[in-house]
């Protein structure tokens, strides 16, 4: 599990949200799928996963699905992310 954040962040998960990567997604980033992020909404979030894994960005850019707490979020920039959430990011699914 990898730790982001800010400068100060807490060697503990305690203070971090718990953000998991699911689909290929995950394959992006060499299997890697748990991160502990210090962020306050979903964009602090996906800037912090761009940081670490470049090559998520175009991935993220082209439309996920954010569950918060298993509250599912599309286009949710500013959701607020809360130090002991759990994040699930997703590609968005089509459906017609």
């Amino acid at each position: 599990m990898r730790r982001i954040g800010n400068a100060h962040a807490r060697a503990t998960r305690s203070g971090m949200a718990r953000v998991f990567l699911t689909g290929n997604l995950k394959q992006l980033t060499g299997g890697a799928a748990e991160f502990d992020i210090d962020a306050h909404d979903v964009r602090a979030v996906l800037r912090a996963l761009v940081k670490l894994h470049p090559v998520l960005e175009p991935h993220l850019e082209e439309g996920i699905a954010v569950a918060i707490d298993g509250e599912i979020f599309q286009d949710a920039w500013f959701a607020e992310v809360r130090a002991d959430s759990e994040v699930h990011i997703m590609p968005r699914i089509a459906g017609g």
